[in-house]
């Protein structure tokens, strides 16, 4: 009998982090890291990025040919709540970065705003500029460690389905239902329930506690009994984890 899934796969969780990363960083030989303004993850598999025209990354880039230059793309989640440690994980994509013609920057800056309609995009052509990283490999790393992934298994994932509402969600959950996060707190061992509680991460398949405690930082993820596949399934899951079904949980988010 198969086990059910009880975690995202590592592809998922490196495009559920990058997704809700707001910083990055491009990294490439003999020059300092490169800020960087906006970043999304394609589903073909490679990243785009916007930097500044005149940044040495977008000179070496445009003198790299098509072959491009070897860089890392560095992006890091942070969690979106006040924590003692607020970084939850940091992501490293190895690869080519190369220049984007420009010819094609308009429209590949209209295929990244169609879905991720960053208000940065519209310094592109007047001080930014895009350009492609072609991913080789993926490293996530949180506080269970690091994993890789190879990317064709990338191209093959999504980003968690409740993604973009998950920062809310927590806000809610941590402001609002403290009487939620104490159930879910009952399931810890007892050697975390002396810390403070607060939800880190939520997905189709479980939640995660960081809990403060008095010896450092704590990290424990909380499986559902099954995946949640819409609002509804979601905020059922969590009420059924904290064992109070007939509270109002998620639903007034």
């Amino acid at each position: 009998m198969l086990k059910p899934t009880v975690a995202p796969s590592t592809a998922e969780r490196v495009r559920s982090a990058c997704a809700h990363a707001e910083q990055a960083v491009l990294a490439m030989p003999g020059i300092e890291p490169t800020p960087i303004s906006v970043h999304y993850v394609r589903q073909c598999g490679d990243a785009v990025i916007a930097v500044p025209t005149a940044s040495m990354a977008a000179v070496l880039a445009g003198n790299s040919g098509e072959s491009g230059a070897p860089a890392v793309l560095e992006l890091t989640d942070h969690a979106p709540l006040p924590l003692r440690e607020p970084v939850r994980a940091l992501v490293w994509l190895r690869g080519w970065v190369r220049a984007v013609p420009p010819q094609a920057l308009r429209a590949l800056a209209t295929e990244v705003a169609t879905d991720h309609p960053h208000p940065d995009l519209l310094d592109v052509g007047h001080g930014a500029t895009l350009l492609r990283v072609v991913i080789n490999s993926a490293v996530v790393a949180d506080s269970t460690g690091a994993e890789s992934v190879c990317v064709d298994e990338l191209r093959l994932a999504q980003p968690d389905p409740f993604c973009a509402l998950e920062s809310a969600w927590l806000q809610h959950m941590d402001a609002d239902h403290a009487d939620i996060i104490a159930q879910l707190a009952r399931h810890l061992p007892p050697r975390l329930q002396t810390g403070a509680v607060h939800p880190l991460a939520i997905d189709r398949y479980g939640v995660t506690l960081r809990i403060e405690g008095h010896d450092g930082d704590h990290d424990f993820r909380l499986p559902f009994n099954a995946p949640a596949d819409d609002i509804e399934s979601l905020g059922r899951a969590v009420r059924t984890l904290a064992g109070c079904p007939f509270l109002n949980g998620l639903r007034r988010i």
